[in-house]
Parts: C-alpha cells; sequence; structure tokens
C-alpha cells in the first residue's frame, strides 16, 4: 500500500474502500488541496488528528445537553419567554441544518484544519459570551455562534476519517461516536452539579467552554503545517478541481438524507419526552431521570460496537433489519407495558439508538474520496436535521392532543417505518461518486 504523501499539496492517493471498508486499490487520482488537512506525514501527526477528532467530538453535544438540563433555571435569570425558551431548544436543529450545508463550499476553499480551528473557537467564544449577558437576545445570537461551530465540526469528522483512516473507518468511527456520546450523557449529568455548586447555572453552562478551547490545541500545528504546504507549493504543482458531487440529484443522498433524519428524529423524541412518559406511567421524577439516563449511558458501548459492525458487513441489510426490530419491540413495551419492564424497553432503545452511529460509518463506506465523503455528509446531515427537527413537536402535540401516549408511539413507529425503507436504499454497496 503506498504511504500518505508528506505535503498538502502533492497528489493523494483515492484508496478505494470494499463494503467491509477495507481499501483494496490504489487508484491515482488529484485531490484538491482544500481537502486536505495538512496530512500528517508520520504516526505522530495520525495520532495529532485522532486525538483531535476525538477533542471535537467530545463537545458536539455538550453546549446543547448542558442547556436542555439548566433551562429551568436559564429562563428564570434572563426572563425567556415560553416563545423563546421553545426557539431556544429549536435552535441547535436549525443550526445543523442551515450552517452544516456550507461546509462543502469552506472545505474547497480552505483546509479542514483551519476550518476546524475557527469551528472550535466560534464554539468556545460563543459560550463563553453567552454566560456573560444578561439579555436573551444576545444570549439566543452568542448560542447561535456556538451551535455554528459545532453544525461544521459535524460535517467534517466523518471527512476526516475517509481522509486518514480509510483502512480503520469503523474502528475510529466508533472512537468518535464513543466520545461524542460521554460528551452528551456528562454534560446533560453534570450542568445541575456544577450549577449548584457555584450558585449560578451560568457555570453550568460556561465549563463547557474550557473543553471546547482545549479541542482548538490539536488543530493548530496541522493547520500551520497545511497553510506552510500551500506557500512552499509551486504553480506546477496545482491540480485540477474535481466535478463537483451533487447528493441532493441522487437516489442514494436522498436515502441517507432520510434514514439520517429518521433516526434523528427519534433520538431528539425520546430525549425529550421520554421522562415523561414514565412519570406518565407511575415513576418519580428521579427515577424517571436515571432511566432517561440509561437509554444515552447503555448507548455508550453501542456507539463503539456499531461502527466496527458496520464496517465488517458485506450488506448492511440484517443490521438495519435488527435496529428496526429493536426499536419496534421497545415502542410496543412502552406503549403496552410501561411501568413493568422499564428496563428492558430502555435496553431496546439503545439498541435501536444504534442506528446513529451506524448511519454515520454509512457516510464513509458509501463514498470513495474525501471530497465525495464530506458532500454526502454535509447533504445527509443538513437535510436529516431539518425532518428531526419535526421529532418532539409533533410527538408533544400528539400528547397534548390526545392525554396519552398511544398516538406518539404511533407516530414513532411510523418514522421508524421510513427510515427503514430508506435502510434498505443505503444497505446495497454502492458509492455516491458513481451516481452523479
Amino acid at each position: 500500500m503506498t504511504p500518505p504523501p508528506a505535503s498538502t499539496e502533492a497528489p493523494i492517493r483515492d484508496r478505494t474502500p470494499t463494503a467491509e471498508g477495507t481499501p483494496t486499490t490504489d487508484v491515482p487520482g488529484p485531490a484538491p488541496a482544500a481537502t486536505r488537512v495538512g496530512t500528517p506525514s508520520s504516526a505522530t501527526g495520525g495520532a495529532l488528528v485522532l486525538v483531535g477528532m476525538l477533542l471535537v467530538a467530545l463537545n458536539l453535544r455538550a453546549a446543547v445537553t448542558s442547556l436542555g438540563a439548566l433551562l429551568d433555571e436559564v429562563r428564570g435569570g434572563l426572563g425567556l419567554s415560553g416563545t423563546m425558551a421553545g426557539f431556544v431548544t429549536t435552535l441547535p436543529t436549525i443550526a445543523f441544518a442551515g450552517l452544516g450545508a456550507l461546509t462543502p463550499w469552506l472545505v474547497r476553499r480552505y483546509a479542514p484544519a483551519r476550518v476546524l480551528v475557527v469551528a472550535m473557537l466560534a464554539l468556545t467564544v460563543g459560550q463563553v459570551l453567552r454566560v456573560a449577558t444578561d439579555s436573551a437576545a444576545v444570549f439566543v445570537l452568542t448560542s447561535a455562534l456556538a451551535l455554528a461551530g459545532i453544525a461544521v465540526a459535524n460535517i467534517l469528522l466523518p471527512m476526516l476519517v475517509k481522509q486518514h483512516f480509510a483502512h480503520r473507518t469503523g474502528l475510529v468511527t466508533g472512537a468518535y461516536t464513543m466520545a461524542l456520546t460521554i460528551g452528551t450523557t456528562v454534560a446533560a449529568a453534570s450542568a445541575v452539579p456544577v450549577a449548584h455548586a457555584f450558585g449560578s447555572w451560568r457555570a453550568g453552562l460556561g465549563v463547557w467552554a474550557g473543553l471546547a478551547a482545549v479541542a482548538v490545541l490539536p488543530w493548530v500545528p496541522l493547520a500551520l503545517r497545511a497553510r506552510a504546504a500551500r506557500r512552499a507549493a509551486t504553480p506546477t504543482a496545482a491540480v485540477a478541481t474535481p466535478a463537483r458531487i451533487r447528493p441532493e440529484r441522487t437516489r442514494l443522498g436522498w436515502a441517507m438524507a432520510v434514514y439520517f433524519g429518521a433516526q434523528s428524529l427519534s433520538g431528539y423524541a425520546i430525549m425529550g419526552w421520554l421522562a415523561q412518559l414514565f412519570r406518565d406511567s407511575g415513576y418519580a421524577p428521579e427515577a424517571a431521570g436515571l432511566l432517561l439516563a440509561g437509554v444515552t449511558a447503555l448507548g455508550v458501548p453501542v456507539a463503539l460496537g456499531m461502527p466496527t459492525l458496520a464496517g465488517r458487513l458485506r450488506t448492511l441489510r440484517p443490521l438495519v433489519l435488527a435496529l428496526t426490530a429493536f426499536s419496534t419491540a421497545a415502542y410496543l413495551g412502552l406503549a403496552l407495558a410501561p411501568r413493568g419492564l422499564a428496563p428492558l424497553w430502555v435496553l431496546l432503545l439503545a439498541l435501536g439508538q444504534g442506528a446513529f452511529p451506524m448511519i454515520l460509518t454509512t457516510i464513509g463506506l458509501r463514498a470513495r474520496t474525501a471530497e465525495g465523503t464530506v458532500a454526502l455528509s454535509a447533504f445527509a446531515q443538513s437535510t436529516g436535521y431539518v425532518i428531526a427537527a419535526l421529532g418532539p413537536l409533533l410527538v408533544g402535540i400528539l400528547y397534548e392532543a390526545t392525554g396519552g401516549w398511544t398516538a406518539p408511539l404511533g407516530f414513532l413507529l411510523a418514522a421508524l417505518a421510513v427510515q427503514t425503507g430508506a435502510g434498505m436504499v443505503i444497505a446495497r454497496p454502492r458509492y455516491i461518486e458513481d451516481e452523479r
């Protein structure tokens, strides 16, 4: 296998993966400099990229879940109206959908390491400024700044896996998905205790700015390396930009977007409403909260193992069907016997939510190149988050209209059926570059 080039400006190899995610051929082909991180030429450089990815992943939901845990305190402290509070809780999906779509444009012009430095700085500054203000409007604007950084990083991580770890797609995707899950869980669980310890909700939100600042550090030397290589490159080293990949014009692109959106819809609905369902079935608030936390905690090993499993399968159909079966059993159980077997339903929900790490892995498996990966990632995630935004809203409307959980769970089962149909399309080995 040809080793990666030392310079970020030299042509790279298109390491074409099999359905299992293992590269089998080296097909010579230029890639634009805009898609390069400052490609590491040593094991140390590769380790730096991996560490940087894991630190970024830890930050991808902390700013969101910490706010969710402290929303009542924030409303009281800033005088947020109910409408404004509802907008704040919807803001993540708006940002992920809108700003994520701009990421391919950014990486066509700047090295991804430079983009990530700016994204993590935006996340850091946004989190600092939003706890330093007494204005509700400024709080919303600075939260949007922080979420903009997350939106860009969401799209870049699958591309970086493809570019630097094509022969370890499942393992590396599992590692960063696990880091994302850990960051989500720790932020949700510790935001309130930190706020109580310091006597202010501002501490419970602001502490995560420090984690974002740490995530900047590995990318600075990589960005400087990319910049130096660009300046040192001769005019003859330039290569033609490949034809633009447009997932929105392909069946595979839309199937990926629908699958991502449907699984995110259910995930947001579960995070937003599962505790209320258990409280309505007779659990104390503390116990209901622990059951919800159980879904997230059990998701950590699922997040680690699912990408490796997906990367080893020739077809993903058995996995898609298994995930559907887990979620179907959980929804039916919650509808029929929510109290009697609650721990079992929590376990099945956690297994069913393995659809999230699976789709992140599949983004890399369904593209031959870094360019294809970032285009597919941007379209699937930006479109998917538009779909996902409907989940908590529609579940809330159905719950209020019917006074029970049969209709909301029926809606989630219908969304699961759509997810499964899209899953059958993405399960077959194919590449987005072939469908242009």
